[in-house]
C-alpha cells in the first residue's frame, strides 16, 4: 500500500512544469485530452508564458497539458466529505497544484481496492477527480485483524493498521502541533500503550518590525498556519533577505525578517571611479551615492611606478571604505593638473602589480 501511495504521489507531483517551458520540460506534461474526454472545461492551451495573459503562467495542469493557469488560485479546503472518508492536505496551501489525501476508514476501501486516494488542485479550483466512494471491506475478520481503536479525532491521523503488535505513527493536518508522542504500540489485549495524542491550532507571534521599512500584513496579535505577509523598504534603502514569509504549522516563521539596507556615499570627490563597469565622476551620480552591496573600483597609485593600480570595496548598509591605498587628490592637483589624476594615467601592467 505504501509503494502505491508513493507512485501516486510522484505521478502527481510531475505534473507542474516551470512557467518558462523548455521543449525538454514540457515533455513531461501529459498531450491535452481531446473529442470526448471525461474532464471539465480546460483552460486556454500554451506552450510559453508568452501565450497568456499578464496574471496567468503556462502551467502543467494535469489532463488539460500545458495551459494558461492563474498561479495564485487555491481549491475549497477543508472539503466536506462523505461517510467513511478522512482528507489530508499534503502540501502547505491548498494552492494550484497542491495534494491532498483521501483515506478510507479501517474496514473500508474505495472501489479500486485501494483505501487511499491522491488529488491535485486543478487550475478550474476544484480538485481532480471525483469524490471517493468508501465501501465495506467483504474479508471477514480474523484474530490478525483486532485493531486497537483508533482516535476519534478527524485532525489526528493515524499512519498504520492499528492491528495487535502494530507500531502506528501520529500526525496532524497541517495548521497544528502534535503534543503527546509520535508514536504508538497497539497490544494484544487490544489497548495503546500510549493515550494518544492531540492537535493543537498553530499561531505565529506577530513578525518584527524591520527598521526602515514597512510589514505588509493585517495587525493581529497571532496569525494562523499558511499566512504569509511581504515586506517593505523606505526610499532609497535596499531589501536584504526575504521579501516574504511564511507562519509554519509548528508556529514559526519559515525564514527571519529582512533588512532594509542604507545606501553609500561615496568616499571620493576629486578622482574618478569605476561602478557597474563604468568610469564615472562621483558627481555624475545621483546623489553621489550608491545602493548596498555595490562594488566601487577607485585608483590608487603604484609606490614607484607612474601608473595605477585598482581596488575595490563594496557598499555595505551605508558604509563605504576608502581602500588604504587611495589618496584623495587635492583641489589644485585637480584643477591645474586633471589629466596627471591617478584615475586618468595608464593602469599599470600585470607584472607590475606585486
Amino acid at each position: 500500500m505504501d509503494l502505491v501511495i508513493l507512485l501516486l504521489s510522484v505521478w502527481a507531483l510531475s505534473s507542474p512544469v516551470s512557467a518558462q517551458v523548455p521543449a525538454a520540460a514540457s515533455d513531461l506534461c501529459p498531450d491535452r485530452l481531446l473529442g470526448n474526454e471525461r474532464i471539465r472545461t480546460c483552460p486556454k492551451p500554451c506552450t510559453q508564458d508568452k501565450d497568456c495573459g499578464n496574471k496567468r503562467q503556462c502551467l502543467c495542469d494535469g489532463q488539460c497539458g500545458l495551459s494558461c493557469v492563474a498561479p495564485g488560485r487555491s481549491c475549497p479546503w477543508p472539503l466536506p466529505l462523505g461517510e467513511h472518508l478522512e482528507a489530508r492536505l499534503l502540501s502547505p496551501t491548498p494552492s494550484f497544484s497542491a495534494l491532498l489525501e483521501v483515506r478510507c476508514d479501517p474496514g473500508f476501501t474505495l472501489p479500486n481496492g485501494l483505501d487511499v486516494a491522491i488529488r491535485r488542485c486543478q487550475g478550474d479550483r476544484q480538485w481532480s477527480g471525483d469524490e471517493p466512494i468508501c465501501t465495506e471491506s467483504s474479508a471477514d475478520p480474523t484474530p490478525t485483524q483486532m485493531i486497537c481503536p483508533r482516535p476519534e479525532d478527524d485532525i489526528l491521523h493515524t499512519n498504520g493498521t492499528g492491528t495487535l503488535g502494530d507500531t502506528v505513527q501520529y500526525s496532524c493536518l497541517f495548521g497544528y502541533t502534535l503534543v503527546g508522542s509520535r508514536e504508538n504500540l497497539c497490544q494484544h489485549d487490544q489497548t495503546w500503550q500510549y493515550p494518544h495524542p492531540i492537535c493543537q491550532k498553530s499561531f505565529c507571534p506577530p513578525p518584527k518590525e524591520v527598521e526602515n521599512g514597512y510589514v505588509v500584513a493585517v495587525q493581529k496579535t497571532e496569525y494562523e498556519a499558511g499566512f504569509e505577509t511581504h515586506f517593505l523598504c523606505k526610499k532609497n534603502f535596499l531589501l536584504d533577505g526575504p521579501n516574504q514569509i511564511f507562519c509554519l504549522s509548528n508556529g514559526s516563521w519559515s525564514a527571519s525578517p529582512p533588512f532594509c539596507r542604507a545606501r553609500c556615499l561615496i568616499p571620493a570627490e576629486r578622482s574618478r571611479i569605476v561602478i557597474g563597469g563604468v568610469k564615472r565622476w562621483p558627481y555624475d551620480v545621483t546623489d553621489a551615492m550608491v545602493p548596498h552591496g555595490e562594488k566601487v573600483t577607485f585608483f590608487c597609485k603604484h609606490p614607484s611606478q607612474q601608473c595605477s593600480l585598482a581596488a575595490s570595496e563594496s557598499c555595505f548598509d551605508g558604509k563605504l571604505n576608502q581602500p588604504h591605498c587611495y589618496l584623495e587628490p587635492t583641489w589644485l592637483q585637480y584643477k591645474l593638473f586633471p589629466h596627471r589624476l591617478v584615475s586618468e594615467i595608464e593602469a599599470c601592467e600585470p607584472g607590475d602589480v606585486k
